[in-house]
């Protein structure tokens, strides 16, 4: 029994709306039921509804389309992402780290050499500075992706002063014109004089390691200046006194006593 009535507010639009209307044909009326008249009309004097207003929409979701672009690089074995000048890489626990790509090169370069000294030195020692780049990079100093974010067309030699010993850094271009003022190539004969700049304004367009390469002299420009490469060698006089005359304009170009 219900005592309180309380079925009767079942009965109430205002409770659950207008009863369902139950289509029962009769003998003569088609078995599928008419379609019901829009009498929406509209309340107060505001505007009908459109039916446009409530159909789907694409959400807008910003995607970069790839513009953001992420490089992945391997050290120690560990992979290391960086975007957007920063980089990211799981620690021993696991956990993800995201920190500068400054002062994760910063960090790494110092693990290396303990002061600007010990950093020169060993620059200056190196035969090759291409093999001291390599070890540089499988240590976490990854100088590309730093010259990236610096923005500026420096040597991998200011590269590192600047960001890990705060030293003033010079352009590629700065160092070439500071040796071409010194004009220390006058000590050469004529052929010699115009190898030293030909490799000179090879090293202000494509950097240190491309005058270091054993082709040097079948590139361009050298390739250009008429003679094999041996008789190019010859105007320095023999082998070993082309490769001191490299180690030179090197010690030049960092102007390394």
């Amino acid at each position: 029994m219900d005592f309180r009535k309380a079925t009767n507010i079942f009965a109430r639009p205002d409770f659950d709306g207008d009863p369902v209307q139950i289509y029962e044909p009769t003998v003569d009326q088609p078995v599928v039921p008419p379609e019901e008249e829009d009498n929406t009309e509209p309340v107060n004097g505001e505007e009908p509804l459109n039916p446009d207003d409530f159909r789907p929409t694409t959400p807008d979701i910003g995607i970069d389309n790839g513009e953001t672009e992420v490089t992945k690089y391997y050290v120690n074995n560990i992979p290391v992402s960086v975007v957007n000048e920063r980089v990211q890489y799981y620690g021993k626990d696991g956990k993800l780290i995201t920190e500068s790509l400054k002062d994760y090169s910063r960090k790494n370069i110092t693990k290396e050499f303990s002061s600007l000294d010990d950093f020169i030195q060993k620059w200056n020692d190196s035969e090759k500075k291409e093999e001291l780049i390599k070890e540089l990079a499988e240590h976490g100093v990854l100088l590309e992706a730093l010259r990236e974010d610096v923005g500026q067309d420096l040597d991998d030699f200011d590269l590192i002063c600047h960001i890990a010993f705060d030293q003033p850094a010079l352009t590629r271009q700065e160092r070439a014109n500071n040796v071409r003022k010194r004009n220390y190539f006058t000590k050469y004969s004529e052929t010699a004089q115009m190898v030293l700049n030909s490799l000179l304004d090879k090293y202000e367009k494509e950097g240190i390691t491309s005058i270091e390469q054993g082709s040097v002299l079948k590139v361009q420009p050298l390739s250009q200046m008429g003679g094999s490469a041996v008789e190019l060698v010859r105007a320095f006089g023999k082998k070993k006194d082309f490769d001191q005359a490299i180690k030179e304009l090197e010690n030049e170009i960092y102007n390394i006593a």
